[in-house]
């Protein structure tokens, strides 16, 4: 009977939600129980609430709250529900006394996810932190999606636009480069990373991530690939395509597409493309939601993890990841780092080692976009948990390590763009562990990369509406 109890408990509990139930029936009042032992809230969440909305409660409250997000606003639907929308009354379950405490859990989500709403646009080209100020001096602008970014030994810069171009910028000028490949610009397609070769300055090699078209039956598939070709002034030449990630999909999302060279070898971040159920658990002949590593000329060394049916070593790296967007080496450990989209809530930084699965979908932080939960649960057996997750979701992108002395109060610590709450996330490191975060460039733009150079000094790619790319610049 408790078993059966449990199970109507968790269809039932809900609170108020105006996208998650359209498929839904419309749920009558819940049937009153008596408690023998008082609940805290967090304890009532997930008993009555965590079946429809997820079990971390943070990543159910960043949504639109059609009937309000204030204490009476949840105290209300909690109360009352809202049967038509299917959210069912609570009058009978809880007392006013829990009611409150309920809602007032719930706050605490919302206010977080309220501390991401900055204020109006920068006034100045001013920044100031925790522990140090800075002055952004702007490198490159009229780059409409500045995707990647990497620094020739002339001292001039690479810059890929999402669109399909990429430019050599030097002296704040920017020239045209010929020869890149076709991309499919449709949705989060395009031209994505680019990358030099260790030893550029002898080979002049240098590679791409994009999005790579192909036609099947008269349907336009893409997926992540990468050409590797030499850089001859202003002209690319002989290009030649190293990987492609299968099988090819229809779909125009979640690519991944960052790449970073570490002792040789070439890692390469792959979307699941928005097929969770088959992709990034799958193994057999499958490269989506994945990160893969290579050789400088595409070939597989032969100690990767995984073997193919034949025993023969796969590109394939470790697995269960969403969408990878971010790739870099901590200098001190040598470890890969890597940041992926969660859906909402549950973006993550991992550590990435050989043969690990890193649970997508198994497990998750998030709940899904329509409001309603992916998984029951955040971590597994088996399962790699992340170093660092967020809720609400940030859409992080390029990440990069701060070494040098030019940021000496920064120096060691790790950053990430936001994409969506436009801002350049700081994190500081005690060895492999983050241990506290600060949010840099307030409302400067969708920030889709960051490198440091080898002057030292940090570069920021920024989208929308900024379209530009910045030099950080500590102020005296």
């Amino acid at each position: 009977m408790q078993k059966y109890l449990r199970i109507a408990l968790l269809l039932f509990g809900t609170i108020a939600t105006t996208m998650a139930f359209k498929n839904r029936p419309n749920y009558t009042a819940v049937t009153a129980i008596k408690h023998n032992v008082i609940a805290t809230p967090a304890e009532n969440y997930a008993t009555y609430c965590s079946g429809c909305h997820g079990e971390k409660m943070d990543a159910f409250t960043d949504r639109q709250w059609k009937h309000g997000n204030k204490l009476t606003d949840l105290m209300k639907a909690i109360k009352n529900g809202y049967a038509d929308e299917g959210m069912p009354a609570f009058a009978k379950t809880f007392s006013d006394k829990e009611i409150k405490e309920l809602s007032e859990y719930i706050l605490k989500g919302i206010k977080n996810v309220e501390a991401y709403n900055f204020d109006d646009a920068p006034v100045s080209n001013i920044f100031k932190s925790d522990k140090l100020t800075i002055k952004l001096d702007t490198i490159a602008t009229g780059i409409e999606v500045p995707w990647g970014m990497a620094f020739l030994p002339d001292g001039a810069m690479l810059i890929t636009n999402r669109h399909g171009e990429l430019y050599r910028v030097k002296d704040k000028k920017k020239q045209l480069i010929s020869g890149v490949p076709e991309v499919l610009a449709e949705g989060q397609g395009g031209l994505f990373d680019v990358l030099l070769h260790p030893d550029f300055a002898k080979n002049s090699l240098i590679y791409f991530t994009y999005s790579k078209p192909k036609k099947v039956n008269g349907k336009l598939l893409a997926t992540t690939a990468i050409m590797r070709a030499k850089l001859n002034g202003n002209t690319l030449t002989d290009q030649s395509i190293i990987f492609e990630a299968l099988p090819y999909a229809t779909t125009r999302h979640h690519y991944g597409g960052r790449m970073v060279f570490d002792k040789g070898y070439l890692y390469i971040s792959v979307g699941e493309r928005g097929n969770e159920k088959q992709n990034p658990q799958s193994l057999e002949e499958n490269q989506l939601g994945k990160v893969h590593r290579i050789k400088d000329d595409g070939t597989i060394p032969a100690d990767n993890p995984f073997k193919d049916k034949a025993g023969k070593a796969t590109s394939l790296y470790c697995y269960g990841n969403r969408n990878p967007q971010g790739l870099a080496i901590n200098p001190l450990s040598g470890a890969l780092w890597e940041n992926e989209h969660g859906p909402r809530g549950g973006d993550e930084i991992n550590i990435i080692t050989p043969g690990t699965n890193y649970g997508w979908p198994l497990t998750s932080y998030g709940i899904n976009y329509d409001g309603k939960p992916i998984t029951d649960k955040a971590t597994a057996p088996g399962i790699q948990a992340p170093e660092l997750y967020w809720v609400p979701s940030i859409a992080p992108s390029g990440m990069a390590f701060i070494t040098g002395d030019v940021y000496k109060p920064w120096k060691g610590a790790l950053l990430v763009g936001s994409l969506r709450f436009k801002y350049l996330n700081l994190c500081y490191l005690d060895g492999n562990k983050i241990v506290s975060q600060e949010k840099l460039l307030k409302n400067i733009g969708r920030l889709r990369d960051v490198r440091v150079g080898p002057d030292g000094y940090i570069y920021v790619a920024v989208e929308k509406p900024a379209s530009a790319v910045y030099r950080l610049v500590p102020v005296q």
